[in-house]
């Protein structure tokens, strides 16, 4: 066998393998915040369970990631399209919403701090810590999907997508609509189990 067939049978096994990688990592991460999410549930039954309010931000940034999904899906479409100058805006919104997203997570943050409402030390609380804990790690995987968005742009800048060769983009596309789903799940999780 070539180097060259062989280089390409080693391109065709990776694009194979990619995307059920993808979902395995996924399904471990919802895992995580499953457990998460358990522990929340159990901890409930304490004797000092303080409930609060979702700080405003918290409201104002499920509404940014779900626009940022949306703006990802429009551009993965238009990529599908060959349009790409309408790609391009609409990939370039989804990360800046997806910024925003995590600005918003941070004045939440602030927002609980200014009513008193601490991740550690003595004026924390346990629903606090386990609110602040679960949002940000979600915020680190945002994160990683900011970086991924990142690269999917690069890669869209420098041409590698097209109509007929999109398993970057798709891949990219996958994690940031996950992160978004995971996070209007903690989203409503938070509000209406308090």
């Amino acid at each position: 066998m070539s180097q060259e067939a062989l280089n390409t049978e080693l391109k065709t096994a990776k694009k194979k393998s990619a995307k059920p990688m993808l979902w395995i990592s996924m399904i471990s991460m919802t895992m995580f915040f499953a457990g998460l999410t358990s522990a929340y549930v159990v901890s409930r039954k304490r004797e000092d369970w303080v409930v609060f309010d979702l700080p405003t931000s918290f409201y104002t940034g499920t509404l940014l990631v779900v626009l940022s999904s949306i703006a990802l899906f429009l551009a993965q479409r238009f990529i599908r399209q060959n349009n790409r100058q309408a790609s391009s805006v609409f990939v370039l919104l989804a990360l800046a919403l997806g910024i925003g997203f995590v600005f918003f997570q941070y004045q939440g943050f602030h927002q609980l701090k200014s009513v008193g409402l601490f991740f550690t030390g003595p004026e924390s609380t346990v629903s606090t810590s386990f609110i602040i804990g679960i949002t940000f790690m979600h915020v680190l995987h945002v994160l990683a999907g900011l970086i991924v968005l990142l690269v999917v742009i690069y890669n869209h800048f420098k041409s590698r997508y097209n109509a007929t060769e999109m398993l970057g983009f798709e891949l990219g596309a996958i994690f940031w609509h996950f992160v978004g789903v995971l996070w209007i799940y903690l989203f409503f999780f938070f509000y209406f189990i308090r």
